[in-house]
């Protein structure tokens, strides 16, 4: 039987009651999963912006700063929703938007391949321009100059908000980890948002400059591999370094003093 820790001896991962270890450990394994799906979403998004699977520079450009020598709806076609439609309406597509997207071909003809091929999603979905109408395809029939100022901004405060909470209690159970010097868990906890901001600012320089699709891949690889380091020490500790019976006292202790 372990001895009752004295005080606040318990404050740490592998001394943690068990409700507690299993709030924590909840949360991770949500925030975990959820990561991945997210890791996902961007393969499937930006990472077919130049028509291949994976995540390339290219894909960071064409995504913010757009391919300037052809329209949206083409780039879209020869990338993420190349698979969406034959490839005969495809063309007819690309051949009409080449010619300069002429309203006089909209109604007899473009309409109904745009309706047999996209109109399940463009104009069934909300937050996506509807198809049927010919003013919403003529705005993305023009050159692709990328992410567009507000979907930034939209896009923005909603990854500014919704990160730095998943890291703000992703640090915060680390912040309970036995046996990690002061320094390095300062490090840890505060390097993920570092590079969230890094990330977030880099989108909009890229807009502006492709230069700087360096740092959007530097940003993003840089949080996920600070909060992955902290995710499994943290997760480790609560599930297999608990089960040795050691006490190891208030992990916050040289702070309280």
């Amino acid at each position: 039987m372990k001895p009752i820790p004295p005080d606040l001896g318990w404050m740490n991962l592998p001394n943690l009651p068990t409700p507690v270890k299993a709030l924590f450990a909840g949360y991770l394994l949500a925030i975990g999963l959820g990561l991945c799906m997210a890791g996902m979403q961007i393969m499937l998004t930006h990472g077919m912006a130049d028509g291949k699977l994976g995540l390339s520079l290219e894909d960071i450009v064409y995504s913010y700063y757009g391919d300037r020598s052809g329209s949206t709806i083409e780039g879209k076609l020869n990338g993420s929703m190349k698979e969406m439609g034959t490839p005969e309406a495809r063309l007819d597509i690309i051949k009409w938007v080449r010619n300069g997207a002429p309203e006089a071909e909209w109604e007899p003809r473009i309409k109904e391949v745009f309706k047999q091929n996209c109109a399940m999603c463009h104009g069934a979905m909300p937050n996506i321009p509807d198809f049927a109408k010919y003013e919403n395809v003529k705005k993305l029939a023009k050159t692709s100059d990328g992410a567009s100022v507000s979907t930034l901004t939209r896009v923005s405060h909603i990854h500014l908000f919704g990160i730095s909470f998943i890291f703000f209690f992703v640090g915060f159970i680390f912040s309970f980890a036995a046996g990690v010097p002061r320094w390095l868990k300062v490090l840890a906890i505060v390097t993920p948002f570092g590079f969230l901001i890094l990330d977030i600012l880099s989108w909009w320089v890229t807009k502006w400059v492709p230069g700087f699709a360096w740092l959007i891949i530097i940003g993003g690889f840089g949080y996920s591999v600070a909060s992955g380091v902290m995710w499994v020490i943290s997760m480790y500790q609560m599930l297999i370094l608990s089960r040795n019976g050691k006490v190891y006292g208030n992990a916050w202790e040289a702070d309280l003093k």
